[in-house]
């Protein structure tokens, strides 16, 4: 099925863009040590993926943009594990495409095309049915960490286990999006693996990301216990390769 969204990403001005995209690095959790040394359960994303972050693209989008790069590490994972989707011009949508479908779909005011606004886990799912043609299961957590541990871990060990794409996490005062690939649960707790889409600089190599904390397994009780947590999680099982 094509996609509702379909765009010839690497089109005209979007060349420039399209070939950085193109060198980002792939699946930059591989070769993190596990947290635990005997987990009762670990279940981990599937498949590749890119790394997106603030200017990964030229784009200096600093202060507003995570859920954007959040959102285009998850449609790249579309691009490579779904091949109904695939479209060999567009590995993910840009900065003004993700804001262009939303004000097309009427989720935003015709201002919001161009601007520096925020977005977060109800965007991603309009986003990625628009552009990829997938669902999304939205899971709203009130109770901050302590709730992400009685209820969010269970939903992510299954989504993992039965879709593998890579899920995104934002909050109201913990409002910094996060990639999450992966949750591995202990006899004391369990541990989210992020991919934090806030770095920004020189392409890094995948050990050099995991050992300055951009890639990492976060305890969930030190995530903020007053902030709700919103998470955008793709329905990709049907279509998995």
């Amino acid at each position: 099925m094509a996609s509702k969204g379909n765009i010839d990403w690497c089109d005209g001005e979007n060349k420039e863009i399209c070939q950085k995209i193109e060198t980002l690095l792939k699946n930059v959790h591989v070769g993190l040590p596990d947290p635990l040394t005997d987990p009762v359960k670990c279940s981990l994303v599937k498949g590749d993926y890119l790394y997106f972050h603030y200017g990964c693209d030229g784009h200096d989008d600093r202060g507003w943009g995570c859920g954007y790069r959040t959102m285009q590490t998850m449609a790249s994972w579309v691009y490579f594990n779904r091949s109904p989707v695939k479209n060999h011009n567009r590995i993910a949508p840009s900065l003004l495409q993700i804001q262009q479908a939303l004000v097309t779909m009427e989720d935003k005011p015709g201002s919001f095309s161009g601007s520096r606004e925020w977005v977060g886990a109800f965007e991603a799912s309009l986003v990625l049915d628009y552009f990829c043609d997938v669902p999304c299961k939205v899971v709203h957590v009130r109770g901050g960490g302590a709730e992400l541990e009685q209820v969010a871990v269970e939903e992510l060990h299954q989504h993992f286990e039965k879709h593998g794409s890579p899920v995104m996490m934002g909050g109201d005062r913990d409002n910094s999006s996060k990639g999450i690939l992966g949750v591995c649960t202990g006899d004391k707790g369990s541990y989210l693996l992020v991919v934090d889409p806030h770095y920004y600089g020189r392409q890094q190599e995948k050990t050099e990301l995991q050992r300055r904390g951009w890639v990492s397994w976060k305890r969930i009780s030190s995530l903020d216990q007053s902030s709700f947590y919103n998470l955008c999680m793709p329905q990709t099982a049907t279509k998995t390769t």
